[in-house]
Order: C-alpha cells, then sequence, then structure tokens
C-alpha cells in the first residue's frame, strides 16, 4: 500500500561485549574523555553498528544470527595499545592485534539479509575509547591507554536494540544518552 503508513523500523547493532575487568576500565577511560556515550554504551567491539531494519524482520534475522553463531567456534581477542582514526574521523580507539580475521568473518556473515547494508568505511575491528570530544581529549585518552592489555575468549556475541531515528522518548528530549538494550546473546558453537 504506496500510500499508507510506513512499516515500523527497529534499529539492531551486534557487538562483542568486552568483559571484566577490561571492560569496566575502558568503560572508565571513555567516560573519562567527556565522550557522550561514556557510561551509556558498554565497552564493545562492533560487528554491525547501528542498522535500521523491518521490525517484522527482526525474528528471521535472530534465526540468521543463531546460524551465523553456529558455524563459528569460540577464538581468542588480543587487544593492545591505542590507535586512531584522524584525520579521517576523529576517533581513538583500542586495537586488536590477535583475532582480527575472526572478527571480519563474524562482521562479513553478521552483515546480510536484512542488515545487509555498505560500509562508510573498511571493517576495522577495534574498541572506541573515544569520539565525538575535542582534540585534547582524543589525544589524553590516547596517550592514557597506550599501554593497556587485554586477553580474553570470545564465546559469544549480543544482538542489542537501539533507540530508532524519530523515537522521541523522554531521554531522548532531555539529551540523556540511551544505552544499548542487550536482546540475545548468541553462543559461538562452530
Amino acid at each position: 500500500m504506496p500510500n499508507g503508513p510506513k512499516a515500523r523500523g527497529v534499529t539492531i547493532g551486534v557487538a562483542i561485549p568486552v568483559p571484566p575487568p577490561w571492560g569496566e576500565a575502558l568503560d572508565e577511560a571513555r567516560m573519562a574523555s567527556g565522550d557522550p556515550l561514556g557510561g551509556a554504551v558498554p565497552a564493545h567491539l562492533t560487528l554491525l553498528g547501528p542498522t535500521e531494519i523491518p521490525a517484522d524482520s527482526l525474528e528471521g534475522y535472530r534465526a540468521h544470527l543463531d546460524s551465523v553463531a553456529a558455524a563459528c567456534p569460540a577464538f581468542h581477542l588480543h587487544l593492545r595499545g591505542t590507535g586512531s582514526f584522524r584525520p579521517v574521523t576523529e576517533v581513538v580507539f583500542v586495537a586488536v592485534v590477535d583475532g582480527i580475521a575472526v572478527c571480519e568473518q563474524l562482521e562479513s556473515a553478521i552483515r546480510q539479509g536484512p542488515a545487509r547494508r555498505e560500509r562508510n568505511f573498511p571493517y576495522h575491528p577495534h574498541v572506541t575509547i573515544a569520539q565525538n570530544v575535542g582534540t585534547a581529549a582524543l589525544d589524553r585518552a590516547f596517550a592514557a591507554l597506550a599501554g593497556f592489555e587485554a586477553r580474553f575468549r570470545v564465546d559469544s556475541f549480543t544482538l542489542y536494540t537501539h533507540p530508532s531515528p524519530g523515537d522521541w522518548t523522554s531521554e531522548t528530549l532531555t539529551g540523556a544518552p540511551i544505552p544499548w538494550t542487550p536482546r540475545a546473546v548468541y553462543r559461538l558453537t562452530g
């Protein structure tokens, strides 16, 4: 029905949460940088950034994620040091030094079906620690975590939902960041 109401969408994301104690340290660093999402979005490695899909596609997409997780074995992720996307984008991150290939394979498989979309930049697995802040704050975040290191086993990824564009809840009206809401955890069993 071309003139009818627009079908409702849901904004999803898929990520690997950074476990304790490293996740808390990265959350603190992001808050210290002044990043507006610090404290609202937990430390994570993105596999699918915020993507709007039709709400009626969500259950099918969940089945797709089940099949992706079933095909991938658990793996080890090694984070070390900092990096930046400057001058292309004003982002400072903790770098992935081992586990890159598996993250790339997961990202490619996850970005299929209703979540299919073109990337603005090539996929580069990382954990953001500062963005949407000034140059001095980016420099401080870069220096503060230059010696950071974490090694952990990844045995799952998580589906999150986000407030969709146009959702005017009391939280968005007050300007307070709205955290991702975890919806399902997918165990890697391949």
